[in-house]
């Protein structure tokens, strides 16, 4: 990469963050989507997303405008405070790989399941009953990726590596169960793209206290633009 468009990556990458915390979802899919494209897209996704938000996006196989960024910015944000009103529901804004704006809402395993169980709760099943009427079968056109994670403890009577493959079992039992619940609730399945188990992989806070185990111990639902949208989106840009 020459030194220029080093330098461009490196002024768009400080003049993004550098707003990020008063800017939506509307004003940053216009910057990301006509500026630093897909590149910069994996960027603050990792950054934001913690290492997903590059992982997620339709495959459009092209640069997609500002213009577009922007429709689906103002999607994203209303689709995000729909989200925000769900109990038990933490929402961030990430960027897919297509440098566009998404959503990924955060469930605490603590809310949703009993300790090693991936048995849903009552509680939890009312709040991703309200998601999925409220969020998901009002933006059908967004793709959906449901990932479950645990914390680093290990099992009794279990060696470290065996730990580590009953945290992954459980985390994919857990992304499961929410994804087919969300189904039973509507949620299309052309909708939902991936469920993944991640184990004890991709901690949020520290694995040494409690209040960090219990943070790292939940399950991610993100929701980004599916080729449809991006399609309608140019189409209605004009790009």
């Amino acid at each position: 990469m020459s030194k220029m468009k080093l330098m461009v990556l490196f002024m768009s990458f400080l003049m993004v963050f550098s707003s990020c915390g008063s800017l939506n979802n509307t004003a940053k899919g216009g910057m990301i989507g006509g500026g630093g494209g897909a590149a910069l897209g994996a960027i603050l996704g990792g950054v934001i997303g913690h290492g997903k938000g590059a992982a997620i996006g339709a495959a459009v196989g092209a640069a997609v405008g500002a213009g577009t960024g922007v429709i689906i910015g103002k999607k994203m944000d209303k689709a995000a405070a729909e989200a925000a009103k769900v109990e038990g529901a933490k929402v961030e804004q990430v960027t897919d790989n297509n440098g566009l704006q998404a959503v990924k809402v955060t469930f605490d395993s603590g809310i949703l399941f009993t300790s090693g169980s991936s048995t849903l709760s009552s509680g939890a099943k009312a709040s991703l009953s309200k998601f999925a009427n409220t969020v998901l079968n009002q933006n059908k056109d967004m793709d959906v990726a449901v990932y479950g994670y645990t914390d680093n403890q290990g099992w009794r009577n279990s060696t470290a590596a065996q730990s580590q493959q009953k945290n992954l079992n459980l985390s994919q039992e857990r992304a499961q169960s929410v994804s087919s619940y969300l189904l039973s609730c509507g949620a299309a399945t052309t909708q939902i793209k991936s469920v993944e188990g991640h184990g004890e992989a991709d901690p949020v806070a520290d694995n040494s206290t409690a209040a960090g185990q219990e943070q790292n111990r939940r399950v991610e639902v993100y929701m980004y633009a599916s080729q449809q949208m991006i399609q309608a989106a140019q189409a209605q840009a004009g790009n």
